[in-house]
């Protein structure tokens, strides 16, 4: 297997490692690649394993790698569900990028399909018994609540973050990353940038903690079964040590609006709490006072908006080859005017 996969170089690694008896046990099966991580499942060891390996294109794929396991390192013996790191290979003379190992989760993935498994579906939602889709979305946020409340001191992570100073960089770092692919303006997020600044919280108003980055149902898996149960936290690329809060706005603002068309996204939101449930539930798991959540709201818009523009100008660039990509314009449009609508709702910039 080729594109990233050498299979004879990577068993000998892997017997090196003790995770593989002989070479020829080995087989991988590709789950994703191209502009996105390479991910492959490999049967032939111990336990059923997934390999995560940087794409070619990717500027700073090995810090990105060594970044997602560490964390997962760090998680061990904690509350945080997340797969179980096994191997990190930071030579690149075996798959020409750094790669690292995990065991493989069991569960289902909500991004794999609109099709959820029984009792999951939007139309078990309204049958006897207990609220099984419902707790999914509780699930999640309890997923939130467990990282929030991981010690990252003393699980190691110091240096991999910056804390100090975190939200009074937030509008110069990603205005500086839109900055390199900038085509066009996006409405609403210059009223945006410009009242972030006037409102973010002061240091003593807030408490760091270890963020996933890009926390939603699309990097989640669920445990098999009738009950609820958050299985694994998955792709960690964009961890840091920052406010927590901003992953439960970056969660919350994927949610439909009271009277919107819970069909509309990427998820069926039919049966799934509302929005001022999820935030309810995780005020009540953390203790965390939420009192300034406007703020994370218009920042965690204004961040997705720049976020999705950038793979949106690579597409237009015909650098990205995901089909994902050429639908993510409406996102972005609706992301900047949510920023800017509810900035100017809270009383425009703040002086």
């Amino acid at each position: 297997m080729s594109d990233g996969l050498e299979v004879g170089r990577l068993a000998d690694w892997l017997i090196g490692q003790g995770l593989l008896g002989q070479a020829a046990d080995l087989a991988a099966e590709r789950i994703s690649g191209g502009n996105i991580n390479i991910v492959a499942r490999l049967r032939g060891g111990p336990v059923p394993m997934i390999l995560r390996r940087p794409p070619d294109t990717a500027a700073n794929g090995r810090n990105a790698i060594e970044r997602e396991f560490r964390v997962l390192t760090a998680l061990e013996g904690t509350d945080v569900p997340h797969a179980r790191p096994l191997a990190l290979c930071t030579d690149p003379g075996v798959l020409g990028a750094p790669f690292y190992i995990m065991a493989e989760v069991d569960g289902w993935s909500p991004a794999a399909s609109r099709s959820w498994p029984a009792p999951f579906r939007p139309e078990d939602a309204t049958a006897d018994g207990p609220p099984a889709r419902r707790g999914l979305g509780f699930e999640l946020v309890r997923g939130l609540a467990a990282l929030a409340a991981v010690d990252w001191r003393e699980r190691g992570l110091d240096g991999f973050g910056r804390p100090d100073g975190f939200h009074e960089r937030q509008v110069d770092r990603w205005t500086a990353h839109w900055d390199k692919f900038r085509f066009r303006d996006i409405p609403g997020l210059e009223a945006a940038a410009a009242w972030l600044r006037g409102n973010a919280p002061a240091p003593a108003d807030w408490t760091p903690g270890i963020m996933h980055g890009d926390y939603s149902f699309l990097n989640v898996m669920f445990g098999h079964g009738p009950a609820p149960r958050l299985a694994a936290i998955v792709d960690w690329e964009m961890a840091t040590i920052g406010d927590p809060l901003l992953d439960l706005a970056w969660l919350v603002r994927q949610w439909p609006d009271r009277g919107e068309d819970l069909q509309g996204r990427y998820v069926d939101y039919t049966g799934l709490p509302t929005r001022e449930e999820i935030i309810d539930h995780y005020r009540e798991l953390t203790g965390r006072p939420i009192e300034n959540y406007a703020y994370y709201e218009v920042l965690a818009n204004f961040k997705v908006a720049i976020v999705l523009e950038g793979g949106y100008a690579r597409y237009l660039n015909g650098q990205a080859t995901t089909a994902k990509v050429a639908h993510f314009n409406e996102a972005i449009l609706r992301a900047g005017r949510v920023a800017g609508e509810v900035a100017a709702r809270e009383g425009g910039t703040a002086c």
